[in-house]
């Protein structure tokens, strides 16, 4: 038999099976060769070095055992002059011999063993080659003067009592010191402020001076006046003090030799020192200290990281964050790259804000920036965009980077960013609160053109304020409309809360509409404790909860709020008139408000033509009955609610057959197909039923689908609305959503022109002559000038060419700087607007954040800047669901259930309702919906200046057509979402004016239209008791309309209204 295994060779070791599963163990013979690194660290040498200079723990302790080294030696030699006897006689040899006991001997000579081995031992390890190098150093020299005489003693007794001058080791203790503390920074791996090693260096370079020089004259003078160390001590602090009283003086030559070495000593040493401690104060001074740990730990501070730091931005920062009580003992440590500017610096000085802002010059990119601002320990970081760069999207660049910066260093800080471009949202998504610029600025826009002073509305909302503006004025309007404008948004828990805790198991708005009567306070929205989402006017089919978080509008929160007793406030109404001025009511009247003799219910069954009403009863009933609100009733009742459908093509406008059909065909409802950007909230909409061509978007141009050229060739039926910007940035999506909303009627939708620049022949074509609004945006190129309130000088000019030109047209401005809102529709020789600038000074001088609210283009809303809305991210470290409600109320995000933002306007058929509480019953009663402020317009009474005008005879024909045209609508009225464009009147007015323009040329450039004739204001949460005025618009929330679609039988539709973009009138009788 054939003996298979020595036949087949052995596999070689590994490959073998046991060497897979056990591993390789053949390599030992191979001629692979094992490779040690870093031998040249094991050596002697190294390895000493290594513990004595390399390790920063190991050389820590090192150098101070050293410096206890030096610190002894001082003190045996202190302790050697204090035993000595003095001696007597003058000799010469009482200088160099001393007497020493034996004990105190042996103790310096073991000190200067240890001394003199550990110099020789550190010389050694740090020999580079040159042997000189190490021998001719200052510390080595005194170290062998200290150290060899001891040592030499040991083999010859007699020198003994040799005279050392051992006092010289506080330099080398000097010295020590110094190495420690930079072992010292190194071992824990913090950069300590160099200004305190600097103070460190200096006060031990004064004492070791001071120290020398007393053991020093003492010793010389031990043939002389035989001085004490104490004498010698005060001699030295008179001299080196410049004071020289000359009561001790050295007697010697040698003492006084000694005494002008020192003081020359002192002359080059000092100065230096000195020096180098000015310098770096002034370097801490530009570019700011550190935030210490311990502060950081004890007390709570925010961190403002900024590019650049302006003083508007400053100013306004630092009194919104201060506005509240709660944030008074918080500290504001601010991270700028730049140098401190010098009107920051001036600001910074104040005493006021010196003790609570500190300035840090670095940038947050760097660890050890943020480790100055203890970024780690802060309570929030704010950081915000330069938008005074022309590259916006740089500056959104840099803000990214420093909010990935901070998230990478302090996870745990909460974040509050600002960006500036839609696009470059999420990128930080991360961040806790973001306010995107452009969101909100074109938001706003589009609702300056529905609502009107949309802008202005939301910027009194985030703003603090006591309401204290204007309460000095003489003027009526500017006391109601600065008292009005300290409501702001507060929340409180229902259960815990005064206002609303007795409306549980209550309809929204049963609580809103019996809170306001009662308190005065607005409730405008509710969060659900299980829910993030906040609903602004969920409607009367929301019943409130004892867990629910409540929204209000109120001058003041809750909790600093004071009850009255009812009776008291009885009492102190006894003596009151009936009726006591213009804001006070008869009791019949009182009484009619609140619902009580009101027994009908509201009819709701569908009306033709303008839908439900608030005017009066029919001429018939006039004679037998006056007109009351029903009651608002606690549990919704759904037979008594008017509401929506829609998304039924039967609930759209009056409107013939012919155009419903056109229409139809034309517009469908959803959502859009695509997002422009990453991260905005898709909107429900109106839109088109085909995509339109590209070349059919360019309004000047012809193509092969049509062959307009300007807006009058299209025969818009609604006036335009033109948007005059730089570029179509993905922000301008905003601005387009809001006006083609889903409960805008479709016969209210405007046309919206983008008219990328603007000369004359661009305005006339694309149709400003009969435009409803023309919205201004800031460039974007001239948002960066040499002078920094310059950057609005284009706009500005140009607005008011416009203004010149066309002064029918409304014209909605953004600017870059609040300040120059004075410029806007400027006139020289307009005295009331002087008067305005002189009460804006006033106000800025007693401290107030509102100052320019009383300039009249700002409070009508035609102008606004988007730095106004700074405040809303500041305001929401205290009041984290801001940014939540102003996204809501400007159209920015939608949720299910919450309503929106619109308005109506009073006409004379509605002046019957006479107050705010009535006409709040009355909407909260039949439509649910919730008001929260008035938009006034008032006409001036001022006497004629050069800058009025008189009245042409065609323009008095308008006036008299439009007066004629408004008797014969006066049983229809539009809301002001709609700009009644749909009257042919008004387009011929418009045509017949743009005639009177190309006719007249430039003789009306001086002339005053009515926005000039007239002022308007803005009344947030007004009194019940306020009266209602003729053409005052009044802003609602109302409930979302999707909320209300029946889901039954289809005859259902029939006894369903349309109230969504119309005003909201009814007529009930008693």
């Amino acid at each position: 038999m054939v003996d298979l295994e020595s036949e087949v060779p052995p596999l070689p070791p590994r490959y073998r099976f046991r060497d897979l599963l056990l591993g390789d163990q053949g390599w030992q013979n191979d001629d692979r060769v094992q490779v040690e690194f870093y031998m040249n660290e094991n050596t002697f040498k190294e390895r000493l070095k290594l513990f004595f200079i390399k390790n920063q723990r190991s050389s820590l302790r090192i150098r101070l055992f050293n410096f206890s080294l030096k610190l002894l030696s001082c003190l045996l030699y202190i302790i050697r002059v204090l035993l000595e006897n003095p001696s007597q006689g003058n000799e010469w040899s009482h200088i160099f011999w001393v007497n020493r006991s034996l004990p105190l001997w042996g103790l310096q000579v073991s000190v200067a063993l240890i001394s003199l081995f550990e110099t020789i031992l550190l010389g050694y390890l740090s020999y580079k080659g040159n042997i000189w190098e190490q021998i001719l150093r200052i510390p080595f020299i005194l170290e062998i003067i200290n150290a060899v005489p001891f040592i030499i003693s040991i083999f010859w007794p007699s020198l003994r009592s040799l005279f050392v001058p051992v006092f010289l080791n506080c330099w080398l203790a000097k010295h020590a010191l110094e190495n420690m503390i930079n072992d010292l920074h190194r071992a824990i791996q913090r950069t300590q402020s160099a200004m305190f090693n600097q103070v460190l260096i200096l006060i031990s370079t004064l004492l070791c001076l001071i120290f020398t020089c007393i053991c020093g004259i003492q010793h010389l003078e031990r043939i002389g006046k035989k001085l004490n160390l104490f004498d010698s001590l005060y001699f030295c602090i008179v001299t080196f003090s410049t004071v020289g009283f000359g009561d001790v003086t050295p007697e010697t030559w040698s003492s006084k030799l000694f005494v002008v070495a020192m003081i020359c000593v002192a002359l080059v040493v000092l100065p230096i020192q000195f020096e180098q401690l000015a310098y770096l104060w002034m370097e801490r001074q530009k570019s700011g200290g550190n935030y210490s740990r311990h502060r950081a730990q004890t007390e709570k501070h925010v961190v403002l990281c900024v590019s650049s730091l302006k003083i508007d931005l400053l100013m306004d920062f630092l009194n919104e964050f201060y506005a509240h009580p709660r944030l008074q003992d918080y500290y504001v440590v601010i991270l700028c790259p730049t140098e401190m500017d010098v009107q920051v610096r001036r600001v910074l000085q104040i005493p006021m804000w010196s003790q609570r802002v500190i300035y840090l010059q670095g940038s947050a990119l760097k660890d050890q920036d943020l480790l100055r601002a203890k970024m780690d320990d802060a309570e929030a970081c704010f950081i915000l965009s330069s938008r005074c760069e022309v590259d916006r999207t740089s500056s959104d660049h840099q803000t990214i980077l420093r909010a990935w910066a901070v998230k990478d260093f302090a996870p745990n800080c909460p974040l509050y960013v600002q960006i500036l471009k839609p696009e470059n949202k999420f990128h930080i998504k991360f961040a806790d609160h973001v306010v995107c610029e452009e969101e909100f600025k074109y938001a706003m826009l589009a609702l300056n053109c529905i609502c009107p002073a949309t802008s202005t509305l939301i910027t009194l909302l985030v703003h603090t304020s006591r309401g204290q503006e204007g309460q000095q004025s003489p003027e009526q309007w500017q006391k109601t409309y600065g008292r009005c404008s300290g409501n702001e948004v507060y929340h409180i828990v229902l259960e815990e809360s005064t206002f609303f805790a007795e409306y549980e198991g209550k309809s929204f708005t049963y609580a809103s509409f019996h809170a306001h009567k009662k308190f005065g306070v607005c409730l405008i929205g509710v969060r659900r404790e299980d829910n993030k989402n906040i609903l602004l006017n969920p409607g009367p089919r929301y019943i409130m909860n004892t867990t629910d978080v409540c929204f209000y509008i109120n001058i003041t929160k809750e909790e600093n709020s004071a009850f009255k007793n009812q009776d008291q406030q009885r009492k102190n109404n006894v003596s009151r008139s009936f009726y006591h001025g213009p804001s006070r009511l008869p009791v019949h009247s009182i009484i009619a408000s609140m619902g009580t003799v009101a027994i009908d219910l509201q009819d709701t069954s569908c009306r033709s033509g303008s839908g439900p009403t608030l005017s009066l009863p029919s001429e018939g009933s006039k004679e037998i009955r006056r007109p009351s609100i029903a009651p608002v009733l606690e549990v919704a009742d759904t037979s008594s609610i008017q509401t929506c459908d829609l998304l039924s093509d039967q609930s759209e406008d009056e409107s013939t057959p012919d155009e419903e059909i056109s229409s139809n065909l034309e517009y469908a409802k959803g959502y859009p197909p695509y997002s422009p950007y990453i991260g905005s909230s898709p909107t429900f909409c109106h839109l088109l039923h085909e995509k339109v061509p590209f070349c059919c978007l360019r309004l000047d141009k012809s193509c092969q689908h049509n062959y307009y050229e300007d807006a009058k060739a299209y025969g818009f039926k609604n006036k335009l609305i033109i948007v005059a910007a730089e570029t179509a940035g993905n922000g301008l999506y905003n601005f387009i959503v809001p006006l083609r909303a889903y409960y805008r009627p479709k016969k209210e939708l405007n046309p919206i022109v983008l008219l990328l620049d603007n000369p004359l022949d661009d305005l006339l074509r694309c149709g400003v002559t009969f435009a409803a609004n023309m919205v201004v945006v800031d460039k974007e190129s001239t948002m960066s000038a040499e002078e920094d309130y310059m950057a609005d000088a284009k706009t500005i000019v140009n607005v008011q060419t416009l203004f010149r030109l066309f002064s029918s047209l409304s014209i909605i401005t953004e600017l870059t700087h609040p300040a120059n809102m004075r410029f806007m529709q400027f006139r020289a020789k307009d005295c009331y607007s002087l008067a305005l600038s002189k009460l804006e000074k006033k106000e800025r001088e007693k401290g107030s954040n509102l100052a320019f609210m009383f300039r009249l283009p700002f409070a009508a809303g035609r102008v606004f800047s988007i730095s106004m809305l700074d405040t809303l991210l500041y305001q929401s470290f205290v009041k984290d669901y801001m940014i939540s409600i102003t996204r809501l109320l400007l159209g920015l995000d939608t949720t299910p259930g919450s309503g929106f933002l619109c308005s109506m306007k009073i006409t004379e058929d509605d002046l019957w309702i006479r107050t705010y509480a009535r006409l709040y019953q009355k909407l909260c009663s039949s439509t649910g919906d919730v008001p929260i402020g008035i938009y006034r317009t008032e006409t001036q009474k001022l006497a004629t200046s050069e800058s009025q005008i008189s009245i042409s005879v065609e323009e008095w024909e308008d006036t008299k057509d439009t007066k004629e045209q408004g008797h014969h609508r006066s049983n229809h009225r539009n809301s002001t979402s709609s700009d009644q464009s749909d009257h042919p009147l008004l387009r011929r007015k418009s045509m017949q004016w743009a005639r009177r323009l190309s006719r007249k040329g430039p003789k009306h450039s001086d002339e005053m239209n009515d926005h000039q004739s007239t002022l308007s204001y803005i009344l947030i949460n007004p009194s019940p008791d306020t009266r209602l005025e003729l053409n005052d618009v009044v802003y609602l929330i109302r409930p979302d309309p999707l909320s209300y679609l029946p889901n039954t039988e289809p005859s259902r539709r029939n006894s369903i209204c349309n109230t969504t973009g119309q005003d909201s009138r009814e007529e009930t009788q008693l």
